[in-house]
């Protein structure tokens, strides 16, 4: 009879040994005993917080994975990692922190999971930095891993419609422009997020939740299960047995996280029309795998794959409708059946991703969540990768629900949200205008803070389509309307939104996939030889050591870029 595998592949250097005594005196403070040193040590990385509904029920959760991983065969520890609310972060300085949260996450895994020398590790996110957060930390160690969302939130209920965050970011524009008073609006705010969960639509959360699924790396139906659902507590029981079938198997996050794995996380981010935010997560979970990933990646998937989801902030529905016709797993069912998806990569069950789907059911009869192949809301991808003289590296457009693909204006040009959002509420932007908002990329903002407020105010005022916003910035996935993010170079760098002036002729085209300005070479050349760099907003801090250490939003703004 051979001898049982010992998965301690790494916690052994604790477990063994009269010099680790110390180590293992301070480890029996917190519950161990003789037979958990012989076990493998596994991490449950919870992002539980009060500060925002989406996290606020993941300590139940985290007991969960770690009830499972005991079940198992390990010896389960729960610690705990920051999360930021992106929905009262947004609209000011606040959202500056947002996106360095993404690394200030995924380094606190990875220095616990590092310095604890744990095995393997159960990760639990929800609001939208924590998921990419959390993978990516799972991709740097390369310890056999399983991530599970949080889930989505319930929608709001006002006047017999759902509603939710993004509903409230409109109120106040509607409230500004005078369509709604007082009172309405503060009904919406009082109805608009019912409980735990993350923001409902195929927002930034849901989205990368979903690409995660695709990726291989949580549970099966995971992305969709939402946050009151009984059946999430089961998901995260079920992540802790896995860890530990995962370390019999020998399959680690770099033999899941392949680049026909990220090709299909794309391919479902189209399909489902999810946040311009994919561009910059998952290019910074596949640098974190070791995967290259670029812009014409997802212009190349982009292209094959029809958007076919009504969903939120474009559509009609929002993700507890996708789970009650099938969820994620029957889209991606359909998907495979298509020919779009690679069924042979492998996922954390151990299965491929075409034998896990074998055993999902068909989407719903009648359903009308998901249209058919045949019937599209559009027939590529909505998620358009632009470029021109104004982004040489790119820029990234959001083209579903809009019914114009052209635009053409002058610019009116602003250095900061606040500035821009002043403009719009003292009827500065009208009809035809290409509002610019610059020097708010991943050095200039620094942190490349969302425009959700600023989308909301556009389309709360009745301007949607009839207004462009570009910036270096990023949008939220609740934003829409004729909005172009993640110009790149940003401005802070160089880059020649920095070189455009209020009244420059720009043109931005989601058909030829093109955006430029119309200044002349010698009017450029001047203006680049009077350009400076912007001193640094913050010099101490996090702040400041994210802009020295950022790439650029193409490379996934990430802060561990290599330096050579």
């Amino acid at each position: 009879m051979s001898e049982e595998k010992d998965l301690r592949i790494r916690s052994k250097v604790i477990s063994e040994g009269a010099n680790r005594v110390p180590n293992r005196s301070m480890l029996r403070a917190v519950g161990f005993g003789d037979e958990d040193f012989k076990k493998p040590m596994i991490g449950v990385a919870s992002t539980w917080s009060e500060v925002t509904p989406c996290n606020v029920h993941i300590d139940n959760l985290a007991r969960k994975a770690k009830a499972g991983a005991s079940a198992g065969g390990g010896a389960p520890m729960i610690f705990n990692t920051i999360t930021v609310a992106d929905g009262i972060a947004m609209g000011h300085e606040g959202m500056n922190y947002s996106l360095p949260s993404r690394e200030v996450i995924a380094d606190s895994i990875e220095t616990v999971v590092g310095a604890e020398r744990l095995d393997g590790v159960v990760a639990i996110g929800g609001c939208d930095k924590t998921t990419p957060a959390c993978v990516m930390a799972m991709g740097r160690l390369n310890l056999p891993a399983v991530y599970v969302y949080g889930g989505t939130i319930a929608p709001g209920k006002l006047n017999g419609e759902d509603i939710d965050i993004v509903s409230s970011f409109e109120a106040v524009g509607q409230y500004q422009e005078g369509l709604i008073d007082e009172e309405q609006l503060h009904k919406v705010e009082c109805s608009a997020c019912p409980g735990a969960g993350a923001c409902g639509g195929m927002y930034t959360a849901n989205t990368m939740a979903s690409a995660v699924e695709a990726l291989g790396m949580s549970i099966p139906g995971s992305s969709s299960t939402p946050a009151v659902n009984d059946y999430k507590e089961e998901e995260c029981r079920q992540a802790g047995e896995l860890v530990i079938d995962l370390l019999k198997k020998d399959i680690y996050p770099r033999d899941i996280m392949t680049k026909k794995a990220f090709e299909n996380a794309i391919t479902v981010v189209m399909a489902l029309g999810g946040s311009t935010n994919a561009f910059l997560h998952l290019t910074a979970m596949a640098h974190s795998a070791g995967v290259a990933l670029d812009f014409d990646d997802f212009e190349r998937i982009r292209k094959q794959v029809p958007h076919i989801a009504d969903l939120k902030p474009s559509g009609k529905y929002v993700m507890q409708d996708l789970y009650e016709v099938g969820g994620v797993p029957a889209v991606m069912k359909v998907l495979l059946k298509e020919g779009l998806l690679h069924g042979d990569c492998l996922t954390v069950t151990g299965k491929t991703m075409a034998e896990n789907l074998e055993e999902v059911p068909d989407l719903k009869e009648g359903q009308k969540v998901i249209l058919p192949f045949d019937k599209p809301f559009k027939k590529t991808g909505p998620l358009v990768v632009l470029k021109g003289n104004l982004a040489p590296e790119g820029a990234v457009a959001k083209m579903s629900g809009q019914k114009i693909s052209r635009f053409e204006g002058k610019a009116k040009v602003y250095d900061s949200e606040a500035d821009a959002t002043s403009a719009i509420e003292g009827g500065e932007i009208v009809e035809g205008d290409v509002l610019v908002i610059r020097n708010v990329g991943p050095k200039g903002g620094p942190g490349m803070p969302e425009m959700l407020s600023i989308t909301a105010m556009i389309v709360g005022r009745g301007l949607n389509g009839k207004v462009a916003l570009m910036t270096d910035g990023r949008f939220s996935g609740g934003s829409h309307g004729f909005v172009i993010g993640h110009i790149s170079p940003e401005a802070a760098m160089g880059g020649p939104v920095g070189l455009l002036q209020t009244g420059d002729k720009v043109t931005i085209d989601s058909d030829t996939q093109e955006i430029n300005m119309h200044v002349d070479e010698e009017e450029l050349s001047r203006r680049k030889a009077a350009w400076t760099a912007p001193e640094p907003r913050y010099k101490t801090g996090i702040l400041a050591k994210y802009a020295r250490l950022v790439s650029s939003s193409a490379k996934g703004a990430v802060t561990d870029a290599d330096l050579d």
